[in-house]
């Protein structure tokens, strides 16, 4: 009875929760809202980059008679990615319109950019072949921007291709 009972203890104290750890990378990511929920999410090679907080920031703003668009976001823990970022280099977005991501150098085009994790450097969508951004909601009442994105890029050491995948964010925007 006491060999019974220690196993059973033994097991118990064995088996940890893994909840999290079985919870599929896609249901990680934050609901396709559009509330300005401040939100920003997407796989990276199937795992799940989430915006942690510690860098989340969005501004559509005209200067020079040119619209800027650029929205951050930052994982501290992710093992690929550091940061993603989406903008625009005078050229507007509007609701309902998906944009083709290309070269940030260019004017009046939409771009992707990345900082890898243990890497110095930001790296663009310039040599990618696949990349497109959505505004699903563009709201000057409530500067609420909401879309979708999904980007390949080129990691700068391996050669790899690295694949943004389901991307969404739901946020405020300054102006």
């Amino acid at each position: 009875m006491k060999k019974l009972i220690l196993i059973a203890l033994v097991l118990l104290f064995a088996c940890k929760n893994d909840d999290d750890d079985n919870t599929p990378e896609i249901d990680k990511l934050p609901p396709a809202t559009q509330t300005g929920a401040g939100t920003f999410g997407c796989l990276v090679n199937g795992e799940a980059f989430v915006e942690t907080g510690t860098y989340f920031n969005c501004y559509y703003q005209f200067v020079d008679n040119e619209y800027y668009f650029a929205l951050g976001a930052e994982n501290d823990s992710h093992n690929i990615l550091r940061q993603i970022i989406l903008g625009s280099n005078s050229a507007e977005i509007e609701s309902n319109n998906s944009y083709e991501l290309g070269c940030y150098e260019i004017p009046h085009s939409h771009y992707g950019e990345v900082s890898f994790t243990n890497l110095m450097g930001d790296y663009f969508t310039c040599e990618s072949e696949y990349g497109f951004l959505e505004i699903t909601l563009l709201d000057f009442t409530n500067h609420i921007v909401s879309g979708t994105f999904e980007f390949d890029i080129e990691h700068p050491t391996t050669g790899n291709i690295i694949e943004i995948r389901n991307g969404r964010f739901d946020t405020i925007f300054t102006q």
